[in-house]
């Protein structure tokens, strides 16, 4: 361990206030728990910190016996970013799912549901959401997870989804500021930049921002990205004149800036973590995100040991470090009323209502203390009414439906790492509950006729389900189409990705999103349900 400087308790503590680190296991390690008694403030969870809905209960009641006002964030997007349901997929549709229903209440009962089960389960700070605009159709990391490519569409569903969230009593965490949404390079891997100007950034990109930020946002997250119209020298997360003046100054924010993830090539391959994250204070940030890659208490201890060194050469503001340490702390004051406000508010609305309503309420139904428009979800589930809500599809003239078990053919690409590739994706599964027997394989990229033709082998028979994953991002796949298609014409085709190609096959369904809701809602059209 390195050795402090006397009398440096208070800076210290600071310096761990401000960290947002991960770990691995499903319970907290001794490291974890040391560290919230010297002044860690808040935790990070992943996929692979969560078992169950109960086990997850266990953790977070865990770290409170620590430290009583802990923050505990997840990065809960719904849709195809999902660490609650990792290993079944969602029962949330995504952003893309929400924007191309285009109701804003349906956006904020889904916000409202999620953000309940989290507050169920001791999540009191979320990661989302996404208020990117997907301008660029080749984006290779945001896509689905953006409400959609129009401005304004996107800007009112975030701050809806803003509203619905936080009505539960977890704190939203709008992303990634200044816009990630006209990027061509994944930030996990290389530094990405964006080369439009000013007047474009401030129409486009930031109007989502301002109306997250009207609509109470808590908490900002930071992009890793170069936005040389607004410093031409360093990424959104390092940048002063972005989250200062920008952010800070201009548009009037005051909640928390959480950068994203520092472990990330963007930064941790051009500044290192350390440096990365002095400077991101220095900045403006308050808050650093660390955890999904590096989870150990080595990373919690060299980025506080670099902050409080900073701030012993100079490099750093002492005030500017205890700024972002209180603001952490009065984000985690809020979380602990906002959570009592929603208890208190589901107890009257669960007595006020009748016995059928308290059961949709619990269901997703309406008892949702969200106003006009509730109900959507009542019998079924607010998600997989989205979900259904949310599919376009376009039959041919000779389409037949489906009479057996079908062959499922999943052209499947390369998982971005913001989704991972442990969530199950596709319709195979929801469709075998409906038509038992239901068979299924995955052809992965290369030589896209390689793959329909070993997709027509293994389907004999049987109809062919083709499910695809931005098609119009991957030749090799669009490829497979056109051979399944010339040899089997009757091949029906379920985009799960942002759906750009032209509709083809004797049946298209585009369902924006690969939660397992999307599957769901996809096989029952298949299935004549």
């Amino acid at each position: 361990m390195t050795t402090l400087a006397s009398g440096s308790a208070t800076l210290t503590r600071d310096a761990l206030t401000v960290l947002q680190p991960g770990f691995t296991g499903t319970s907290a390690p001794d490291w974890l728990l040391r560290r919230l008694g010297e002044g860690l403030a808040s935790v990070g969870l992943f996929g692979r910190n969560i078992a169950s809905p109960t086990q997850l209960g266990r953790l977070t009641a865990q770290l409170r016996a620590e430290r009583d006002d802990v923050l505990v964030a997840i990065d809960e997007e719904g849709g195809d970013v999902t660490r609650l349901e990792v290993r079944t997929g969602s029962s949330f549709p995504g952003n893309h799912a929400l924007g191309a229903v285009d109701d804003v209440t349906l956006t904020r009962e889904v916000a409202f549901e999620l953000g309940r089960r989290l507050a169920e389960s001791g999540v009191n700070l979320n990661w989302a959401p996404s208020a990117d605009v997907n301008s660029n159709p080749g984006n290779p990391v945001i896509g689905v997870r953006s409400f959609g490519a129009d401005t304004d569409l996107v800007a009112r569903h975030t701050a809806a989804y803003v509203t619905g969230l936080q009505a539960a009593g977890v704190a939203a965490c709008t992303k990634h500021f200044p816009g990630h949404g006209d990027t061509a390079v994944d930030s996990h891997h290389a530094l990405p930049r964006i080369d439009v100007d000013g007047s474009v950034l401030h129409a486009r990109e930031l109007a989502p921002f301002r109306a997250a930020i009207a609509a109470g946002s808590r908490a900002v997250m930071s992009a890793h990205i170069l936005v040389p119209a607004l410093d031409p020298d360093r990424p959104a997360t390092l940048s002063r004149r972005i989250l200062t003046g920008l952010l800070r100054e201009e548009l009037g924010y005051q909640g928390l800036i959480v950068t994203d993830g520092m472990e990330m090539q963007a930064i941790a391959g051009t500044y290192g973590i350390e440096r990365g994250s002095v400077l991101a204070i220095a900045a403006g940030a308050d808050a650093i995100c660390v955890g999904g890659g590096l989870a150990d208490d080595e990373t919690v201890r060299r980025l506080r040991d670099a902050l409080v060194s900073a701030v012993r050469s100079g490099e750093l503001a002492e005030e500017r470090l205890a700024d972002a340490a209180e603001r952490v702390r009065a984000l985690a004051r809020w979380t602990a009323a906002a959570s009592a406000s929603a208890q208190a508010s589901a107890s009257v609305a669960v007595s006020a209502s009748t016995p059928d309503a308290a059961s949709a309420s619990a269901s997703g139904g309406v008892s949702t203390g969200l106003g006009a428009g509730a109900g959507t979800g009542a019998g079924h589930g607010v998600g997989l009414v989205a979900a259904r809500r949310a599919l376009t599809v376009t039959r041919s003239e000779a389409y037949e439906p489906v009479g057996e078990p079908p062959y499922v053919a999943a052209l499947t690409p390369v998982a971005n790492i913001a989704v991972g590739d442990e969530t199950p994706w596709g319709v195979a599964a929801e469709l075998a509950l409906l038509l038992p027997g239901t068979k299924t394989g995955s052809f992965a990229g290369g030589d896209g006729e390689d793959a329909a033709v070993a997709a027509l082998t293994a389907a004999g028979d049987r109809r062919i389900v083709a499910v695809v994953r931005d098609e119009h991002r991957h030749a090799w796949m669009a490829s497979a189409l056109d051979t399944l298609l010339a040899a089997r014409p009757d091949t029906i085709v379920v985009e799960m990705g942002v759906p750009q190609a032209t509709p083809r096959g004797a049946l298209h369904i585009a369902t924006h999103g690969a939660a397992r809701v999307c599957g769901r809602a996809a096989a029952e059209i298949i299935a004549g349900h």
